[in-house]
């Protein structure tokens, strides 16, 4: 699937300063869409958003996503044909920090995007970006399904399980005579250039390498699906065009990683010290110990059959493009380009 479909048309994308959702403006804009965005304005001119000065590529509006009326108005002022709602508090430790604001973002954001996709009389398709870690996880050995229990035993995945229930909620309270179509897409632990949040392995790991410090493991046994931005934002791309033309396609969709890629977070730093040079690192003592779980895989097979969507990269080719897009930033390459290459090299394995 080329996405040629996106050629032309209006997109709302909440949350585009932050990780994924800078990814997905720019993917967006390279296949020739109108790009407008609302978000909170990004926290550090390091991050994706402002390195790639993608606010001269698309139009954005500063805004918090719990500010319904604000959120409302933009979306009748842009009258997108279809969005993507990516805003969120994505950090599994600063929820336990300020529950309180984790879920009213989480929750209450994801309630404010429906009621203006309710008020909305053009967007066709919505795809509500939430994570693998909204299941009740029982440490399987296999990945979950769609059809397993929600739940969550931190702050964080307890409100992204909310996220979906609200989500599936309106869906069938709201839309089911709605010419808008909703769905859900879950991902793993989604890495690549451009993201210097705190507290993840993969921008610790290169603050590390920039200033020769040692890294520390919070959880060096945990396993975790581990998957390139540019895999699951394919499968948000893909789920919203087949979303746009026929509401058969609602409901929820994991895109996660080969699964080869469920490796623990240990194997993940010596096989990307192979690719960039050693980094060295030490177990972290933790006086406090945070629940965080050990084992978490994703079932793809739905997505597979039913969206003939697959994951294209292997550990090593993952990480080489990780690396890359951390390097060109560290180096002072052209960020930009690097990112626009990444996409363009990534599609063509896609068309393959």
């Amino acid at each position: 699937m080329a996405l040629n479909f996106y050629k032309g048309k209006k997109i709302l994308l909440t949350g585009d300063t932050g990780f994924k959702g800078s990814w997905l403006a720019l993917w967006l804009v390279n296949l020739g869409a109108e790009v407008y965005g609302y978000s909170l304005p990004p926290r550090d001119k390091k991050e994706n958003y402002e390195s790639c000065n993608i606010a001269s590529l698309i139009q954005h509006k500063d805004g918090d996503i719990r500010d319904g009326e604000k959120l409302k108005k933009y979306f009748k002022d842009v009258n997108p044909d279809l969005a993507f709602h990516l805003a969120a508090q994505p950090l599994v430790i600063d929820s336990y920090n300020d529950p309180v604001y984790n879920f009213d973002v989480n929750v209450m954001g994801t309630i404010q995007f429906l009621e203006a996709l309710r008020a909305s009389d053009n967007t066709k398709s919505a795809v509500v970006i939430t994570t693998d870690k909204c299941y009740k996880n029982n440490e399987w050995q296999q990945g979950y399904k769609e059809s397993d229990h929600l739940g969550g035993k931190d702050p964080y995945s307890a409100s992204k399980a909310c996220a979906e229930i609200v989500t599936e909620s309106y869906a069938h309270s709201f839309f089911q005579k709605n010419a808008c179509s909703i769905a859900t897409a879950r991902a793993g632990n989604v890495i690549g250039g451009g993201d210097w949040a705190s507290n993840r392995i993969i921008p610790d790991y290169f603050r590390a390498y920039e200033s020769g410090a040692k890294l520390e493991l919070r959880n060096p046994l945990a396993v975790r699906p581990w998957q390139h931005v540019l895999e699951p934002l394919f499968g948000y791309l893909t789920l919203g065009e087949k979303l746009y033309d026929d509401s058969i396609f609602t409901g929820a969709w994991n895109f996660g990683p080969q699964e080869l890629n469920h490796i623990p977070v240990e194997k993940l730093i010596i096989t990307l010290s192979s690719i960039t040079g050693k980094v060295d690192y030490a177990f972290a003592q933790q006086n406090e110990k945070l629940h965080e779980a050990t084992l978490l895989k994703l079932d793809i097979t739905k997505a597979q059959q039913q969206l003939h969507w697959f994951p294209k990269l292997n550990l090593k080719d993952m990480l080489t493009y990780t690396a890359d897009g951390y390097l060109a930033q560290i180096e002072k390459r052209k960020i930009l380009d690097n990112r626009i290459a990444q996409i363009n090299d990534y599609s063509k394995l896609q068309i393959i």
